[in-house]
C-alpha cells in the first residue's frame, strides 16, 4: 500500500465487509449479498484509477461508493 487511494478504497471495503457481515446474522437479512457486489468493484476501479493519475475519476468513484452506502444499502451513522 502505497497511495492514497489505496489506504482509503482498502478501509472503504472493509467497511463493506463488516457490514455485510453484520448484517448477514440477521433474520431474515435486509439486502442481498448482489447488493455489495456495486461498491466493491467501484472501490476496485477507484484504486486503479488512483494510481493511474486520474484523480478526478478516483474522487468521484469514491464519492458515489458512500452515497451507495447510504442510499442503497440505507446505512444510518449514530454517533
Amino acid at each position: 500500500m502505497e497511495t492514497f487511494y489505496d489506504y482509503v478504497t482498502v478501509a472503504l471495503f472493509a467497511a463493506f465487509a463488516v457490514l455485510l457481515l453484520q448484517r448477514s446474522v440477521m433474520q431474515p437479512p435486509p439486502d442481498s449479498l448482489w447488493a455489495y457486489l456495486p461498491p466493491a468493484v467501484a472501490c476496485a476501479a477507484a484504486n486503479q484509477a488512483g494510481n493511474a493519475g486520474h484523480d478526478a475519476l478516483a474522487v468521484c468513484l469514491i464519492l458515489a461508493t458512500v452515497v451507495y452506502a447510504f442510499k442503497v444499502l440505507q446505512v444510518r451513522v449514530r454517533w
